[in-house]
C-alpha cells in the first residue's frame, strides 16, 4: 500500500492551527499533533522528565508530579542556551514518535500539526506545507486572551518562531484565519478537496 501524502500544518502562536486540524479530524484525516507528542515524551516516569528535573530541580514540577510547562516555557524563552539544551533533549524523541505515527496513518493524507514545522528538521517529514495565517496583532490579542499570558511572553514566543513573511514564503497553501469561523469552514473544505486530489495523483 502506498504511504499517505504527508501534509504539514503550521502557523504562529494564536493563528488557529488547532481549529483547522479539528475540522480535518472530523473528515476522517489522521492528525499527528507535535505539541501532544512533546507532552508525551516528558510524561511522568519518562527518562526525559527525569533529566529535566535533574537539570532544573523539582520546582519545575507541579504538585501532581507532571511537568509545569508554563514555568519551563518562562525559563527557556528567557535564555537561548536553556532552549537549546531542552531542544537537544526532546527533539530527537519527538521526531521518532512523529515519524512512527505518520508512517502508520490510514487516511488518504496524514497531517503533522506543528508550531515549529519550518524552524527545524520537522519540515523533512512532510511533502506539502499549509500555513494558517493571521496578522501579528491578532496573534497577540488571541493568545493573551486565551492563555492569560503577558504580551511580553507572547512576543518572545513569536520571536522564537519564523517571521510571518518567511513562513508565508515557505507555504504551498495558505489559510487566512483572521475572519469568522464560517469563513474558516469553507477554506478547510477546499483544502481537504485539494489534498485529496494531490494524494490521489501520487
Amino acid at each position: 500500500m502506498t504511504a499517505p501524502l504527508r501534509v504539514g500544518i503550521t502557523g504562529g502562536i494564536g493563528s488557529g492551527k488547532s481549529a483547522v486540524t479539528e475540522r480535518l479530524i472530523t473528515l476522517g484525516i489522521n492528525v499527528v499533533d507535535a505539541d501532544v507528542v512533546a507532552r508525551e515524551v516528558v510524561a511522568v516516569g519518562s527518562p526525559a522528565l527525569k533529566k529535566i528535573v535533574e537539570h532544573y530541580g523539582s520546582d519545575i514540577l507541579q504538585d501532581d508530579g507532571t511537568l509545569d510547562r508554563a514555568a519551563l516555557r518562562r525559563v527557556v524563552f528567557a535564555d537561548p542556551d536553556e532552549r537549546l539544551w531542552l531542544e537537544a533533549l526532546t527533539h530527537p524523541l519527538i521526531g521518532e514518535s512523529i515519524a512512527r505515527q505518520l508512517a502508520t496513518a490510514s487516511s488518504p493524507y496524514a497531517v503533522l500539526s506543528s508550531p515549529l514545522l519550518l524552524e527545524g528538521s520537522q519540515r523533512d517529514f512532510v511533502q506539502h506545507v499549509v500555513v494558517v495565517d493571521v496578522p501579528e496583532e491578532v496573534q497577540i490579542d488571541r493568545t493573551t486572551t486565551r492563555d492569560s499570558n503577558s504580551e511580553e511572553l507572547v512576543r518572545s514566543i513569536m520571536a522564537a518562531q519564523m517571521c510571518r513573511k518567511d513562513r508565508l514564503a515557505a507555504a504551498d497553501t495558505v489559510i487566512d484565519n483572521s475572519g469568522p469561523l464560517d469563513a474558516l469552514d469553507s477554506q478547510v473544505a477546499l483544502l481537504h478537496e485539494k489534498l485529496l486530489s494531490l494524494a490521489a495523483a501520487r
